[in-house]
């Protein structure tokens, strides 16, 4: 199973959605423990976020968010905004 510069080929696994779980090698990558991710189990994306939950690994990937979910996320505000312009001078009108 081979793996080159992000293609394919025909005769090569693809990720799945649920693989059976698999032993692999664990090695030291200078001060770092690490392990070669199988085709089968690869993330989508260039970043992942990793925890502990006991003796396993959580490995997940990164899931950017768009600006409507962010906002569709917050509870909303029960204070008044301030009234700021209050203390500003009236604009002049300006001929164009």
């Amino acid at each position: 199973m081979a793996y080159v510069f992000g293609i394919y080929s025909e005769d090569q696994a693809v990720p799945q959605p649920n693989p059976p779980p698999r032993q692999v090698r664990l090695f030291r990558n200078n001060r770092n423990q690490a392990i070669r991710i199988p085709v089968e189990f690869e993330l989508p994306g260039s970043e992942a976020i990793i925890s502990r939950d006991g003796d396993r690994l959580i490995i997940e990937p990164v899931r950017k968010s768009n600006l409507l979910e962010i906002l569709a996320s917050w509870e909303p505000l029960d204070e008044e905004f301030p009234d700021v312009d209050k203390t500003l001078t009236p604009l002049r009108d300006v001929k164009l």
